[in-house]
């Protein structure tokens, strides 16, 4: 306590000198700072004053400074912006999980609108629309020049109603229009079920169901199985989850940590800085986990992503991540709109900034187009698929073997039919089936550290 206390005095006297040495100059360059900032704020208000009196429109004064706080805060970065009171009931409306629209997530990247993920189950999703496009027009009218609030503008309107966006991809010669009907757009936060022995949990957005929906549906998951002894291992699913709530984020790291830090934010003065720690419990009980990503996961999602990664808790497959790794807090305001203002960075256990880079998985695993034409040539080469396929059992008067018992032939039996339901399952989602095969493979070759992890889970239980 002294030596702090010394150390505090050392620094305010050397303060002292060095400010009799240069107080003059320093108080000059302060008032010279806020004399040029008075004269910024006197030409905005002459600005003002000769748009409301001169422009060859009348125009609405507060729509003009609604315009100017707007471009005060876009100009900062693509994540700052002003909400309107209808803007900012909207996304307090998101946050709970229903609202109307396409369902796209959309940034702005050197002028151009780019989506960040389309929502599962929603118009833009079901049209076909992909992480990675550019949308340059909407009905024929260019965004070009637009701020991102105007642009998510054109794209609202009546539910019911239909919009054609004209969109850039990569790997498409051409833009090409897609055609959408505006819906509501209620969003299921968590999807379970269970592949073979696996569970798959599928996050599709951080809203605030979405921890309490994935405790839920993983225990009804487990106990349809039969307990967690019957459940090889899970698969959190976050490719194209756009993010959403950083306390959710940090829930659904905490399901799976015991101990550790979960994310820290830091921000420009210390105070807005923070660290956040798991607490002990583990909803998978040590079971392994895999964590699907790619381009379209984003913010939210890359802290889980993160998290787990640098815990060693679960491997992280699929494709790089978007990279937001930036907090934005939501100030109101007076007349009930808000201002959205990027106020930290956020950084994963170890230290790194996801900002830019995105989370790199440990194994990069594609998604291989789905291609009709391909298609097509595949079933040439393999003759028509739904042709039933003959083997030495489908011959008449076929042999038995008989070195196995009738209980002993049905166990393979099944076990082909598993390797045959995973085979369909590489055609239907080959990231998916990938992480499935993962799991299996940890559980083959390391059985003896995800059964010291569940007798360590079990003890803890107990002692509790």
């Amino acid at each position: 306590m002294r030596k702090f206390a010394m150390a505090a005095l050392g620094g305010t006297l050397t303060g002292i000198v060095l400010t009799t040495q240069v107080a003059g100059p320093l108080i000059a360059q302060e008032g010279e700072d806020r004399s040029s900032v008075y004269e910024q704020l006197d030409l905005f208000g002459d600005i003002f004053e000769r748009i409301r009196a001169q422009y060859v429109e009348e125009v609405e004064e507060g729509e003009l400074i609604e315009a100017a706080i707007d471009g005060m805060l876009t100009s900062l970065d693509p994540h700052s912006s002003y909400l309107s009171p209808d803007d900012a009931d909207d996304m307090r409306t998101q946050t709970r999980g229903e609202f109307g629209g396409l369902g796209i997530e959309v940034t702005q990247e050197e002028g151009f609108v780019k989506v960040v993920s389309p929502m599962d189950g929603t118009p833009a999703f079901e049209a076909g629309i992909e992480a990675g496009d550019y949308i340059t027009q909407v009905d024929g009218e260019s965004l070009m020049g637009l701020t991102l609030d105007d642009a998510v503008d054109m794209m609202r309107g009546p539910v019911g109603s239909d919009l054609t966006l004209t969109v850039v991809r990569e790997g498409r010669d051409e833009p090409f229009d897609v055609t959408i009907t505006r819906d509501t757009i209620e969003l299921t936060a968590v999807r379970a079920r269970t592949v073979g022995d696996t569970v798959v949990l599928r996050l599709i957005t951080f809203s605030d169901q979405t921890y309490p929906k994935m405790e839920e549906l993983l225990n009804e998951q487990v106990e349809e199985a039969g307990g967690i002894e019957n459940v090889n291992g899970f698969v959190i699913d976050l490719r194209n989850n756009p993010g959403g709530l950083l306390t959710q984020a940090i829930e659904v790291s905490d399901a799976f940590l015991d101990e550790g830090e979960i994310v820290s934010t830091r921000g420009r003065a210390q105070e807005d800085s923070d660290r956040v720690n798991a607490t002990d419990g583990d909803l998978a009980q040590g079971k392994p986990i895999v964590v699907l990503i790619n381009g379209g996961s984003a913010s939210a999602s890359e802290i889980v992503a993160g998290a787990l990664q640098d815990h060693r808790r679960a491997i992280v497959v699929g494709t790089k991540s978007f990279g937001k790794g930036s907090v934005q807090t939501v100030m109101p305001l007076r007349g009930e709109g808000a201002m959205r203002l990027t106020t930290a960075r956020y950084y994963t256990p170890s230290g790194r900034s996801i900002q830019a880079l995105g989370v790199s998985p440990d194994v990069v695993v594609q998604q291989p187009p789905t291609d009709p034409e391909d298609a097509a040539a595949a079933e040439e080469e393999e003759g028509n698929p739904n042709l039933p396929r003959r083997s030495e059992a489908d011959l008449r008067g076929a042999l038995d073997n008989d070195l196995l018992s009738d209980d002993e032939q049905e166990i393979i039996r099944e076990e082909q039919e598993a390797a045959e339901e995973a085979a369909r399952l590489r055609d239907e989602d080959y990231q998916l089936a990938y992480a499935i095969d993962i799991l299996k493979g940890m559980i083959a070759l390391r059985p003896d550290v995800v059964r010291e992890a569940q007798e360590q889970q079990e003890a803890r239980a107990t002692s509790e």
